[in-house]
């Protein structure tokens, strides 16, 4: 679906309980582009030898990389493209590994209209189980006049 054919929600359009998600399987290849792109090179995330002598026993995704999952449900499908993070927390629950399949999900929880702003409960899930809780207020922007 290219950008013009998304669906932008509005601040208006909003509505508490609304929810929306994203799923993407962890590769590797994503973990050492993070890697890259992060400049976080710690070796739990990319040495295999290193990492199986950690308590996780094995390669692990980076927090943020799952975390960013977030932010594509956000920029992509609710609110969609024009919404503005202002807040962000994250409690990480579980580990995230190489062909886990994350589910990133929100979920419209407050509405402040003199602000344009909504605030979302945040979950990353993998096979069911929360790796990921916490919540994000974002600027909405308003339908045009």
């Amino acid at each position: 679906m290219s950008f013009m054919q998304r669906k932008t929600y509005c601040f208006e359009d909003l509505e508490l309980g609304m929810e929306a998600s994203f799923q993407r399987t962890v590769s590797s290849a994503d973990i050492i582009s993070f890697a890259e792109v992060s400049g976080d090179k710690n070796p739990v995330h990319l040495d295999d030898e290193y990492a199986g002598r950690t308590m996780f026993k094995g390669r692990i995704a980076h927090g943020m990389l799952t975390a960013s999952y977030i932010s594509a449900v956000f920029g992509m499908e609710m609110p969609g493209p024009g919404a503005i993070y202002i807040s962000q927390t994250l409690n990480f629950r579980a580990p995230v590994r190489i062909d886990d399949i994350v589910t990133a999900k929100v979920k419209v929880v407050e509405l402040i209209p003199a602000k344009k702003r909504a605030r979302f409960e945040c979950q990353c899930l993998v096979a069911g189980k929360p790796v990921l809780e916490g919540e994000a207020v974002l600027m909405v922007p308003g339908r045009p006049a």
